[in-house]
């Protein structure tokens, strides 16, 4: 597992205290708590407006027939945006308000499907998430060990599975195809 996440998640604490301290030595002390109260309160009833409207396009999405996907990622940015604007501190702050507005939004929303969803899902699912599924051929796969469709002798001519044919319809001679009159088929009709 990556650990670029968990420094991330350890830096942002340290550069926002960081600038907290900063703010206070160029602004009053009370300017700043101020500022940090306000953003917050502000930050909560934007995240309550678009959580409403998110959950009105998700039962829109369900009403009609279509999975809510985007819908369901962007409830699941709006719950991270309102942990970052409650965590006191400026940076959580402003990643709280990108992650609320729906502008800028739509692209965290689009690299997390690009990048972490689907890819999750396909290695999951065999690739039935993205539609990548191999329904004839093989995959492309490395090392000495794999294999493609020239290693399996398809049987007929020009690699026909199910026999070649002539012109009349009937199999051609020197194949691996038998064909067998009604009357050579072992029947039992007592079934």
């Amino acid at each position: 597992m990556p650990k670029w996440p968990l420094v991330l998640l350890l830096a942002i604490p340290l550069v926002d205290a960081a600038v907290l301290v900063w703010l206070g030595g160029q602004f009053s002390w009370t300017m700043v708590v101020l500022l940090v109260v306000l953003t917050a309160l502000i930050g909560t009833l934007l995240v309550r407006t678009e959580g409403r409207r998110t959950i009105r396009g998700i039962q829109r999405s369900l009403a009609a027939g279509e999975p809510p996907t985007d819908g369901l990622v962007d409830g699941g940015l709006l719950i991270a945006a309102g942990a970052f604007l409650l965590t006191p501190g400026i940076v959580t702050d402003a990643i709280g308000f990108l992650l609320v507005v729906p502008i800028t939004r739509a692209p965290v929303r689009w690299a997390l499907k690009k990048w972490i969803i689907v890819p999750k899902l396909d290695a999951k699912t065999g690739g039935f998430a993205s539609g990548n599924v191999y329904t004839f051929g093989f995959p492309q796969s490395e090392g000495p060990e794999s294999v493609g469709p020239e290693d399996f002798d398809l049987g007929g001519a020009g690699g026909n599975p199910f026999g070649a044919r002539d012109a009349d319809g009937d199999a051609s001679a020197g194949d691996d195809t038998v064909d067998l009159d009604r009357d050579e088929y072992d029947v039992d009709e007592d079934r």
